[in-house]
């Protein structure tokens, strides 16, 4: 099969949807790779290792349409749009419930959508875990960062020191990104709440962090009583292939602590909080009603190197079943089949039909 790998052009994306070792495995299965020149130079890939590798270098055009799988790290962007066609399988993180415009050019296209994020197993989302760690990581870390007064913060030290009082974090979701974050911010000193509102997942986070981080049941009534006196709060919020809940709401930001930051790590998704909107590392942060929100939509955009390294571990399997031949891979690995979200002009995953029903008949 021929397989595409074009370069991220979304604003400070430098991630590439193959490694050259990846790109290697590919070409020793037989199969034809044509990467974007300069592609991987922003993740510290070089254009000899994916020649050495067995790929060719072309340019955007011909990345697309020589491709008949098309392997990317972020959604299309619309200057990509025109590339999108009807004999094009295309396997990415694509997050359409959130994304209308992208949606609807896929279906006028009839391309075939494959989203990482909601390849299952079971419960677990084998292609978001990997983003999820990092990006729950790099939620603690902004928490840490943008406290600071030479940020705009409220110049409060995340970990306290003797005798002053450490920062409160309330990390909403105890999934993988959660966790992470929760796992930083403890290690940093910091006061964690994790709500979580899956009851045997309550259970293992209670284990798993013992004493270092409160534990409570997600509730209404229990996160307005926590975001009151937090000083961060970390959204991870997700409903696999759909739109995030929005759990905080504008009236709430008026009783929360002047300077507040809210990390919403569930903006791919629409966000977690009724406030959220996309921004980018080049303008991270804004603020409503005297509380600030950081929402970069591309958060492991930032290491490019440990997130392509860590993405393609990850999907390499499933770009090697699809490269032998698309509909025998769906056919034999539920999996993932749960993956495919547009197909032949027709949404076909639920969560997305369910954001947006003007499309889905």
């Amino acid at each position: 099969m021929r397989i595409g790998v074009p370069r991220e052009i979304k604003p400070q994306e430098q991630r590439v949807g193959l490694t050259p070792d990846g790109v290697y495995a590919l070409t020793q299965a037989g199969h034809q790779v044509f990467i974007e020149k300069d592609a991987g130079v922003g993740a510290g890939f070089t254009n000899e290792e994916y020649e050495g590798a067995g790929a060719q270098l072309v340019r955007q055009s011909e990345t697309w349409e020589q491709a008949e799988l098309l392997v990317k790290v972020k959604e299309p962007i619309e200057s990509e749009y025109e590339y999108l066609r009807e004999d094009l399988t295309l396997f990415t993180y694509l997050h359409l419930a959130a994304d209308k415009p992208l949606t609807e050019a896929l279906l006028a296209a009839k391309t075939r959508g494959i989203a990482y994020e909601t390849v299952r197993t079971g419960r677990a989302l084998p292609l978001l875990l990997p983003m999820s760690e990092v990006a729950g990581r790099l939620a603690a870390q902004v928490g840490a960062q943008y406290l600071l007064s030479t940020e705009g913060g409220s110049g409060t030290l995340l970990g306290g020191v003797p005798g002053v009082a450490p920062a409160r974090a309330v990390v909403l979701g105890g999934g993988n990104v959660g966790t992470q974050a929760a796992k930083l911010l403890v290690g940093l000193g910091a006061e964690v709440t994790i709500l979580e509102g899956y009851g045997p997942r309550v259970r293992e986070l209670a284990d798993l962090f013992g004493a270092s981080a409160r534990i409570l049941t997600s509730t209404p009534a229990n996160i307005e009583r926590e975001i009151v006196a937090a000083d961060v709060v970390v959204g991870s919020i997700l409903v696999p292939g759909a739109k995030a809940p929005k759990v905080v709401r504008r009236e709430h930001l008026k009783q929360m602590k002047p300077g507040a930051l809210l990390i919403d790590v569930a903006i791919d998704q629409g966000g977690c909080f009724e406030t959220s909107k996309p921004t980018t590392y080049a303008d991270p942060i804004f603020e409503v009603d005297g509380i600030r929100h950081y929402c970069v939509a591309n958060m492991p955009g930032a290491v490019p190197r440990t997130s392509t390294l860590a993405l393609t571990d990850a999907t390499l399997p499933y770009v090697l079943k699809l490269a032998d031949g698309v509909d025998a891979a769906l056919a034999a690995n539920p999996d993932l089949a749960l993956g495919l979200n547009t197909d032949a002009g027709k949404i076909v995953f639920d969560g997305v039909a369910e954001a947006f029903p003007d499309l889905a008949s």
